[in-house]
């Protein structure tokens, strides 16, 4: 089964791109995810859209952010990401003529709306300040000052 990572990804450049607070090249982020600048900019390219980042072109070019961490919401990325599915799960058949399988897709489709409503509930209550705040948390949990 194929997991879409892009969310995950784009948390981790964006919490990197903050720390930096310079601008970074899609080179500069690739290498932290050990990925591709191409795959990087294709990311980009929905938050620069969403005014989440913002690019400046020539020799001290690069991405940055365009808003405090504190006013983006994991819900803001989730859209500018073109609100990827969330589950690997789904229907077999949208449209059977068994009525055990009508039935299956019923709760299925119900659960799954539900659990995605909680989700994207928390997102909008999430910020990458927030993200960010709990990776110093732990970081300093484990000794590391």
């Amino acid at each position: 089964m194929k997991i879409n990572n892009s969310f995950s990804a784009t948390l981790h450049i964006l919490l990197h791109m903050e720390q930096a607070d310079k601008p970074m090249t899609s080179e500069q982020m690739a290498e932290y995810i050990d990925g591709n600048p191409a795959f990087i900019r294709k990311l980009l390219a929905g938050l620069r859209e969403q005014q989440i980042v913002c690019a400046t072109k020539g020799h001290h070019g690069g991405w940055r952010l365009c808003r405090s961490a504190g006013l983006v919401t994991l819900y803001d990325i989730y859209i500018a990401l073109g609100s990827p599915a969330l589950f690997a799960l789904g229907n077999r058949n949208e449209n059977p003529e068994c009525l055990v399988e009508q039935g299956v897709n019923r709760v299925m489709s119900s659960t799954l709306a539900d659990a995605q409503s909680l989700i994207l509930e928390r997102f909008k209550n999430l910020t990458l300040h927030d993200v960010g705040a709990e990776f110093i948390r732990y970081f300093n949990e484990k000794g590391h000052h």
